[in-house]
């Protein structure tokens, strides 16, 4: 009878461990599966940021909407870039200007400019060339990319 009793524990202990291995966590383990990041000692945000930093095409105004953003030069020793609303045909029609700046050290900040001709904001850049990303939403709803341009930090003129 004991001898039963051993065998039918050491049955019952073998399933378990079979079944153990077949209901993992999934996602739990060290590999990573295809779209996922693997850890990295630091150097994926700079790939993260060099990613931010490509502009992309920006969207065409209809002409009952026109209006005009100006991103200005970088301030040489501030590094803060200049975006002022120089108004339009369409002024009447913006709801919201949002300006961001995708930075060259990876961090993002978005600032709302006033939707009055001559309004303006200033973004905090680096000591390098930042991505500025500017979109336009207007009263029937479109939300338009205006401007997508790099600011560069003091570009040399040649002679």
């Amino acid at each position: 009878m004991q001898f039963r009793s051993l065998c039918a524990l050491v049955f019952l202990v073998c399933i378990a461990v079979i079944l153990a291995g077949c209901t993992g966590i999934p996602g739990s383990s060290g590999t990573t599966g295809p779209g996922t990041a693997a850890p990295s000692d630091g150097s994926g945000a700079s790939a993260q940021a060099q990613n931010n930093l490509i502009p992309s095409p920006t969207d065409a105004l209809p002409s009952q909407n026109m209006v005009t953003i100006t991103i200005q030069e970088k301030d040489h020793y501030t590094a803060k870039i200049p975006v002022f609303f120089d108004g339009g045909m369409g002024q009447i029609h913006v709801k919201k200007i949002e300006a961001t700046v995708y930075r060259a050290d990876g961090h993002v900040q978005t600032a709302t400019i006033g939707t009055n001709k001559g309004d303006f904001t200033e973004l905090d850049g680096t000591k390098q060339t930042d991505r500025v990303v500017v979109y336009v939403s207007f009263d029937n709803g479109d939300r338009i990319k205006t401007n997508d341009e790099l600011a560069q930090y003091r570009t040399l003129n040649p002679k």
